[in-house]
C-alpha cells in the first residue's frame, strides 16, 4: 500500500458485521452499533475531503483481506471489535492487518489483546503502581475467594459491559456462587471477581495525537438510580435506551468535581495509557470511593467511538471536532506506515 496525503488518499473503514448465525444474542446491541459508527466516521473522513470507503468484516476473513488487497486503500480506520461474534478475535483481526502491511489507526494487537483480559492488565497496572481494586482470578464456580464483600463478578474475558449486571454485584456466598455459575454457563470463561468499590465512576479518554494528553474527565451520574439497584454501569445502562437503569446513568462531561481530582484522575489515565503500551486512543474506566480514592477498573483500547458516545463527548469538551481527530489519527497511521 502507498503512502500518500492530501485528496488522493483513500481511506477505508473496516467494521465487525453483525451476523445473527455466529453472534451471541447477548452482545448484539452493543455489536450492531459498530455498522452506525463505521457510517459515521465515514461522513467524518469524506468532509475531509478524502475518498473513503466502508468494508465489514463478515464471516470470511479470507474474502475481507481479498477485498482490502482489491480495494488498496492507503490507510484503514479499524473499528473491529471482534469476529464471528467473540470478542476474544478482536487482537487476531489487528495481528492480520499488521502482517498484511496495512497501516491502520488505533492500538496493535498486543494491546489489544492484554486489556482484553481484565485481570492481566490489572496485574500489569499494578507493576506501574497504579491502583486497581484488589481482585481474585476464579477458574472454576466453586473456587475459594478470600475476598470481603461487597464484591463484583464480571466475565474475564469480554467487553462493552457485557456481563455485568445488576446482580453482579454480590453481598454474600450464596450471591457469589451464583454469579460464578452464570459466567461459566454463558461465557464458558473465567470470572473475575474484584473489590466492588462504593462511590463515583468516571471516565477519562485519552488521545495520542502531537502528544498524548487527557481529556476532560467524565462522570456517569447514579442520582437517578433506582434505590434497590446498585450504582454500576451495567449492560443495560450502556446498551438498552428505553430501560431505566440507560435513564438513571446520564453521563456528565465534563465532570463536576474538584480540580485536584480532575488533575488525579487525567494524570493516572496518561500514565495507565502508557502502561499498557497503547497507541492512538484509549478510555480509563475509573471508581472513586467515599475517601477520594481513584481505581482503576479497566483499560479500554478500543472505546465506543460514535458520535452520540463518551469519548466523542470528551472531544467535543476538549474543542476538539469528530473530523479533525480522524485526520490525526489518520496522519499518525500513515507515518507508522512509513516506517514500516
Amino acid at each position: 500500500m502507498s503512502a500518500k496525503s492530501g485528496p488522493n488518499l483513500l481511506v477505508g473503514i473496516a467494521f465487525n458485521a453483525y451476523d445473527p448465525l455466529t453472534a451471541n444474542k447477548v452482545d448484539r446491541p452493543s455489536e450492531e452499533s459498530v455498522e452506525q459508527t463505521a457510517k459515521e466516521v465515514l461522513t467524518a473522513v469524506t468532509e475531509l475531503g478524502y475518498a473513503a470507503f466502508i468494508i465489514p468484516l463478515q464471516k470470511s476473513f479470507m474474502n475481507f483481506c481479498q477485498r482490502l488487497k482489491t480495494l488498496n486503500a492507503d490507510v484503514l480506520i479499524n473499528l473491529c471489535e471482534a469476529f464471528l461474534g467473540r470478542p476474544q478475535l478482536e487482537a487476531n483481526v489487528a495481528a492480520a492487518l499488521e502482517l498484511l502491511g496495512v497501516p491502520f489507526t488505533g492500538n496493535d494487537s498486543r494491546t489489544l489483546a492484554l486489556c482484553l483480559d481484565k485481570y492481566k492488565t490489572k496485574a500489569v497496572l499494578k507493576s506501574f503502581g497504579l491502583p486497581t481494586p484488589p481482585a481474585v482470578l476464579a477458574e472454576s464456580p466453586d473456587q475459594k475467594i478470600n475476598l470481603p464483600f461487597p464484591l463484583i463478578v464480571k466475565p474475564n474475558n469480554e467487553d462493552a459491559s457485557l456481563g455485568i449486571h445488576p446482580e453482579s454485584v454480590v453481598r454474600d456466598e450464596d450471591g457469589l456462587r451464583r454469579q460464578l455459575g452464570h459466567i461459566q454457563d454463558v461465557f464458558g470463561e473465567p470470572a473475575l471477581v474484584e473489590a466492588y468499590i462504593e462511590g463515583r465512576e468516571f471516565n477519562v479518554a485519552v488521545r495520542d495525537a502531537e502528544k498524548t494528553e487527557a481529556l476532560p474527565v467524565s462522570e456517569i451520574e447514579f442520582e437517578g438510580m433506582p434505590e434497590n439497584q446498585p450504582n454500576i454501569c451495567s449492560y443495560a445502562a450502556k446498551w438498552h435506551p428505553d430501560d431505566v437503569l440507560f435513564q438513571s446513568t446520564p453521563p456528565r462531561c465534563p465532570a463536576s468535581i474538584d480540580d485536584g481530582l480532575r488533575t488525579l484522575l487525567q494524570e493516572i489515565a496518561v500514565k495507565a495509557f502508557s502502561a499498557c503500551e497503547c497507541r492512538d486512543y484509549a478510555r480509563v474506566d475509573y471508581r472513586v470511593d467515599k475517601k477520594g480514592r481513584p481505581f482503576i477498573l479497566e483499560v479500554n483500547p478500543n472505546p465506543d467511538i460514535s458520535l452520540n458516545a463518551g469519548y466523542a463527548r470528551a472531544l467535543g469538551a476538549a474543542g476538539v471536532e469528530y473530523k479533525n481527530f480522524w485526520k490525526q489519527m489518520i496522519d499518525k497511521a500513515l507515518l507508522r506506515g512509513e516506517k514500516r
